[in-house]
């Protein structure tokens, strides 16, 4: 049986049968590490990304999820529901930096939008934001804006996805984060300013 270590080095000396044998393993951390020297080796593709969205493993989805940022072809959309908090997460932050096809995916907006508002997770909702500034839609500004009165850690991160919108309420939630009381908070909208 392969182990992890060795598959990851087979990622860092050109040994693509090594990585794609670890990619079979049993054991989810193998399989997740495989992933990566996948990567680094350029033979990780679309189709099998999606299959490690499917994996019955969160450690392999979540890293499916992140490497999934490089591959727009990639549907993310299943794992934006993800039961575990931090594949959610992931997903919602890889959405982020998909943002050209999020442009064009209604679904995956809509997504995030309630994800941004609603999702019991802070960290789910805090992706969600930072997601819906970096895609710059006009549809996320209601969420980004609610999530400047969240937690502070979703406050700072509401802040800087305004960046990309401007108006009156932009304005006021800015106006209101120069007087928060946390100071990251305070901070962000100094520097947006």
């Amino acid at each position: 049986m392969i182990g992890r270590r060795a598959v990851a080095l087979a990622g860092h000396v050109g040994d693509g049968a090594t990585a794609w044998s670890g990619f079979a393993s049993d054991d989810p951390t193998v399989r997740a590490t495989a992933l990566g020297a996948l990567c680094r080796l350029d033979l990780l593709d679309e189709a099998t990304l999606q299959t490690a969205c499917g994996d019955p493993d969160p450690t392999v989805r979540r890293r499916a999820a992140q490497l999934a940022a490089k591959f727009p072809d990639v549907d993310l959309e299943g794992l934006l529901d993800d039961p575990e908090t931090l594949v959610a997460e992931m997903a919602a932050w890889a959405c982020g930096e998909q943002s050209e096809r999020c442009v064009l995916d209604d679904r995956l907006i809509e997504r995030l939008v309630v994800l941004g508002v609603e999702h019991r997770e802070p960290l789910v909702r805090e992706a969600a934001i930072a997601a819906l500034g970096a895609i710059g839609d006009e549809r996320g500004l209601p969420t980004i804006l609610h999530g400047c009165s969240d937690k502070p850690a979703i406050r700072r991160r509401a802040v800087i996805a305004l960046a990309p919108f401007d108006g009156p309420d932009v304005e006021a939630a800015f106006a209101k984060a120069l007087t928060d009381k946390d100071w990251q908070v305070r901070d962000a909208a100094e520097e947006l300013q």
